[in-house]
């Protein structure tokens, strides 16, 4: 999602002092040593990884020439695509189908598929690859084009359509006879809206913090809001991140250092959630959004068990979990925080998972140490620890206690001195090397309000980068990691140097998704903002990407081109990898990121075309006609 009105909220730095160091920083990249440090030491990071390759191009495809870009989905040679569910589909494959009109109620939304498809997960069932659970996150709602009239004559009704238009949707998938994905009926089939209940647990569970005047025991909050990328456990869950939840609130009054820490203002994002429900209005409810911010566990197959916020994960603007596991079985969580000049986290449970004990697994997200990065000039890296009474999260620094921390984890994350970087978004860990790497989409502030550093090389960063580190020891549980710049995007026909980039292969900018499958190819996405594309840095550029990436030669090669005015994002592959699901959100976006109901197709009308009244986000499906392994 861009950002609809995200001013700056990191105020840790001197914009005076940012732009200081800027130009001391261009005498560091003169170092030989920095500029190895920076593009291409490698940290023994090929080696390890040819190993896992064997071979030097893990994938066949032909390149998608930038000039195909048209309003629509565009993929290799030999490939087909379709679309498995859009928008307003059924989740039952039957009924309710939205209307022409988008009269649909809030109801009827809720037993529909939500808007602007993000995150998503294939849980194939017992290992089939043509059939299996479909999960996938609704990151935000366009209210232009989800009633009749937009936002004009704003109502409950309103409110209540757009709130089942987020959260998430869970839905039984599969392959016909003729080869074709279907959505079909289940016993798992429902949604999570913005009202659902779910169970609040963990250190922060119960705290002062989380109590309202509906909830006074601080357990149980209503709903998951803006939910965009999402992370898969080894028992079989899923994790939903809340991200930008602070525009949806609105605060008249005066903003505390916490509210405006998060990002909450006297506008929000235009929702006017609060003109009707109360609980988005923090001058009422000042505990509400404290709720909203977190990881949200949800068992797929137990339609019995409440969505869970772990608040062990910590609050911020979540926009991924991405889980692995360390050498002694103990999980560890990444997590990006995707707001420009923000932090990297890190969780490690305290207890191991346990393969063949499932009851054991439930709770090893609620006991566990969350960490932050700190990036160092030299290469090296470290993990700082957010725990109470631990370098300087004290009381005689405002800290009282670890629910507070955990609910304020930036301040948390602020006082330890964290590295702030270009908007981190997904993390990804190769699946045999176990090196991580997160995209940093772009930061046009980089130089002003935040200073140029070893992990954001580049002043006024339009075109974004991605990082990769290795634990040391390969062991994710380590607290040290050394780390290099994978790639800093750009166009290399730019005239100007900052916007160059080092690209091997295909051009794009502001790096978002980013998938490991299990052969070991980097499935990248990107999110340049529908104001950008085609303009300045992105000239060339007229539409998102999603590229495959190879960790050794660090080439990207284009596997596909989105419609107009679409970010591509989320991806997923069956176990035998024929087949290739991948997300298209909010095509025809405008550049106010809001649509004018009276034109709704203004800048698209795909998928349906002239068979609908508005364009869908949507999940496609992706597969090779000879049949083989998709990017192979």
């Amino acid at each position: 999602m861009n950002e609809f009105d995200n001013p700056i909220v990191n105020q840790r730095f001197d914009p005076a002092q940012a732009i200081t160091e800027q130009s001391q920083r261009r005498l560091f990249l003169k170092s030989s040593a920095a500029v190895v440090a920076l593009f291409g030491s490698n940290f023994g990071f090929a080696q390890t990884a040819k190993s896992v390759w064997g071979a030097a191009k893990p994938f066949t495809f032909e390149s998608v020439p930038l000039s195909m870009a048209t309003d629509g989905i565009v993929v290799p040679k030999g490939y087909r695509w379709a679309v498995l569910a859009a928008w307003g589909d059924p989740i039952n494959g039957k009924f309710p189908v939205i209307s022409y009109d988008v009269i649909n109620t809030p109801e009827q939304q809720a037993k529909q598929f939500g808007m602007h498809h993000d995150g998503c997960a294939f849980f194939p069932d017992q290992g089939s690859s043509n059939k299996g659970l479909w999960v996938v996150n609704h990151e935000y709602t366009d209210d232009g084009l989800l009633h009749p009239d937009g936002m004009k004559n704003w109502s409950l009704e309103k409110v209540r359509k757009s709130q089942a238009a987020h959260g998430v949707t869970i839905a039984h998938i599969q392959k016909d006879e003729k080869g074709s994905w279907q959505v079909v009926s289940g016993p798992y089939t429902r949604r999570i809206t913005g009202y659902t209940p779910c169970a609040i647990s963990g250190p922060a569970a119960g705290s002062q913090y989380l109590q309202t005047a509906s909830d006074p025991k601080g357990r149980l909050a209503l709903g998951t809001i803006n939910n965009c990328a999402n992370g898969v456990t080894p028992w079989g869950t899923y994790l939903t991140c809340e991200e930008n939840i602070n525009g949806y609130f609105v605060k008249k009054g005066k903003v505390s250092k916490e509210e405006q820490r998060i990002g909450i203002n006297a506008k929000g994002f235009g929702y006017r959630w609060e003109e009707f429900d109360e609980r988005f209005n923090v001058d009422l409810n000042p505990n509400e959004p404290n709720r909203f911010g977190w990881v949200v566990e949800i068992d797929p197959r137990n339609p019995d068990q409440a969505p869970i916020k772990r608040t062990a994960l910590g609050r911020f603007k979540h926009e991924g979990a991405e889980v692995t596991l360390a050498k002694d079985g103990r999980v560890v969580v990444y997590m990006g925080d995707d707001q420009r000049g923000e932090y990297v986290y890190r969780y490690v449970s305290k207890n191991k998972y346990q393969p063949n004990q499932p009851e054991l697994n439930r709770t090893l997200l609620d006991e566990g140490t969350l960490s932050v990065a700190q990036f160092s000039d030299n290469g090296e890296g470290r993990w700082i620890p957010l725990v109470f009474g631990q370098n300087g999260l004290t009381p005689e620094n405002g800290f009282a206690d670890q629910a507070y921390i955990l609910v304020e984890t930036r301040l948390a994350a602020d006082q330890v001195k964290a590295t702030p970087l270009d908007r981190p978004e997904w993390v990804a860990v190769h699946p045999t090397a176990k090196d991580v790497y997160v995209a940093l989409t772009n930061n046009n502030q980089r130089g002003k309000e935040f200073p140029v550093n070893a992990a954001s090389p580049r002043a006024n960063n339009l075109m974004g980068h991605i990082i990769r580190w290795r634990p040391r020891q390969q062991d994710a549980a380590n607290d040290r990691f050394d780390w290099e710049i994978f790639v800093l995007a750009g166009d290399p026909d730019n005239t100007d140097p900052n916007l160059k980039g080092n690209i091997r292969g295909d051009v794009f900018g502001s790096p978002d998704g980013l998938w490991f499958d299990q052969r070991g190819i980097l499935w990248t996405q990107t999110d340049i903002s529908s104001g950008a594309l085609g303009k300045g840095a992105y000239a060339r550029i007229t539409n998102n990407m999603m590229f495959a990436a190879d960790p050794v030669t660090r080439e990207f090669r284009r596997f596909l081109i989105g419609p107009n005015g679409s970010e591509v994002t989320g991806v997923d592959l069956t176990p035998d990898y024929k087949t290739m699901f991948v997300n298209i959100q909010h095509p025809g976006e405008s550049p106010s990121e809001r649509s004018n109901p009276d034109k709704p197709k203004a800048f698209s009308d795909w998928p349906d075309r002239k068979l609908f009244s508005r364009p869908r986000s949507a999940t496609i499906v992706i597969w090779r006609e000879d049949g083989k392994p998709v990017g192979a």
